[in-house]
């Protein structure tokens, strides 16, 4: 009989496109801050661009490797996690139980409510409810690291792309400040939209990556003109 496989949930899909804009961000920093270094300490044309596609190579491998390990070790801590429950609702059942009610009352639920939804979750699924209260996932959605991986393989090139036809394609005498200006409203648009997703304040998202994001290339055209 053929198995039908189970759709990813909101939070896995938002858990990938969280690694694509990531990806995305860290190929538009990364690429950049090495481009415009090199431009600080060379004219060639050739060896900037040679030191961008260097860059976006590596930092395509390293982010996919890095997306990988990371999510492969967030499940291995998930289900660690999962065991810990496993035997703990083995042992003490009534503490667990416990736990879940006082957790309840302490949000504010009427005692009676609460005794009544802690009833009903225990009864039917006290693995999930356990694990959901005390460590704050819901058992079975996990992000697939080969997703994530390949998300952050594909979208850190793309988020290459622009410093690299930026520093590349414009003249000589605008190159820098065009690629800097460039990757200034790139990382506007990716430090908002990964403040969305992370439910945080778009405003201080965007400013905190903005901030990074000049710095690191100050830092490396400096650098670089120290070589020049």
């Amino acid at each position: 009989m053929e198995r039908t496989k189970k759709p990813a949930t909101l939070a896995q899909r938002i858990n990938v496109l969280r690694a694509s804009v990531m990806g995305a961000n860290d190929g538009i920093l990364s690429v950049a801050g090495i481009v415009i270094g090199v431009a600080g300490a060379a004219t060639s044309s050739y060896a900037i661009f040679i030191s961008g596609i260097a860059g976006m190579i590596a930092g395509t491998v390293s982010m996919a490797m890095g997306e990988y390990v990371s999510v492969n070790t967030q499940k291995d801590a998930q289900r660690k996690a999962i065991q810990t429950q496993t035997n703990a609702l083995d042992s003490d059942y009534e503490t667990e139980y416990g736990f879940v009610r006082d957790k309840y009352l302490a949000s504010g639920i009427k005692p009676e409510l609460a005794e009544q939804a802690t009833h009903e979750m225990m009864t039917k699924d006290p693995l999930k409810t356990t694990v959901r209260e005390r460590f704050g996932f819901n058992v079975g959605e996990y992000t697939n690291p080969f997703s994530a991986a390949i998300a952050s393989m594909i979208s850190f090139p793309t988020g290459s792309i622009l410093p690299l036809v930026s520093i590349s394609l414009l003249p000589k005498s605008w190159r820098i400040l065009g690629t800097f200006l460039a990757v200034v409203i790139a990382l506007s648009i990716t430090g908002y939209v990964a403040a969305i997703l992370g439910n945080a304040n778009r405003r201080n998202g965007t400013a905190r990556n903005v901030i990074a994001g000049i710095l690191t290339m100050l830092v490396t055209y400096g650098i670089g003109r120290l070589f020049a």
